[in-house]
């Protein structure tokens, strides 16, 4: 069985793109920054410790964990605590490009996949009546960078570089690239799901030989 550790809704709908047999087991996390971990990987580390959380309770089990973050200007930038905050997140982001980042975790066992992917989504120069019009909707209320690409906040993309699904919440794209080989997001999940002797082989004949990619991590725990 697989299992989802988050309940985002929009992760729930593109999981449905990879598997039709799910189950839903939201981790409870402190989401706060690492200081030994680099900011840029602080959606993966969520994501390892979502899933590790809820493999307790699913030890026999496939279990995912996500984390999505937004990132402009050296910070990382989560879900608005206030419509005040949101206004203020949407007038950084006006007019600037900036990078969204979504960690996965894939636990099976004592075997862990992980990875991040990263596009690059560049907003139009939005007036102050456009954004509070926006932040009116409460659409950007549960989202991180507070905008909802899905939703009425695509209206604010001039462009996207990358997988649309990672700003959605989980990269589903069939390929993800990296400097080092590549992950397949469907194919990690039947590695795990088959296992086998062969596991390892097939695992460091698809990462090119070379374990940890920099998008791609192989480890026991």
């Amino acid at each position: 069985m697989i299992v989802l550790a988050s309940n985002s809704p929009r992760r729930k709908q593109l999981m449905r793109l990879i598997s039709p047999s799910f189950i839903i087991d939201p981790a409870d996390i402190e989401e706060s920054h690492a200081e030994n971990i680099p900011l840029d990987r602080m959606p993966e580390f969520l994501a390892l410790q979502k899933a590790q959380q809820v493999q307790k309770k699913h030890p026999d089990d496939i279990v995912i964990g996500c984390d999505t973050g937004v990132f402009i200007n050296n910070m990382m930038i989560g879900k608005p605590s206030s419509d005040k905050t949101a206004f203020e997140i949407l007038k950084m982001l006006s007019g600037k490009t900036h990078r969204v980042i979504t960690g996965c975790a894939i636990i099976k066992g004592d075997i862990t996949l992980r990875f991040s992917q990263t596009t690059e989504v560049e907003f139009y120069p939005l007036t102050e009546e456009e954004m509070e019009a926006y932040v009116a909707t409460g659409e950007p209320g549960d989202k991180a960078g507070a905008y909802g690409i899905q939703g009425k906040g695509a209206l604010l993309v001039k462009e996207i570089r990358g997988d649309y699904y990672n700003v959605v919440g989980l990269p589903v794209e069939p390929q993800a690239a990296s400097a080092g080989g590549r992950m397949i997001f469907l194919h990690a999940l039947t590695l795990l799901f088959f296992g086998g002797k062969d596991y390892e082989k097939s695992i460091d004949r698809f990462a090119g030989g070379n374990k940890h990619t920099g998008i791609f991590c192989l480890r026991r725990q």
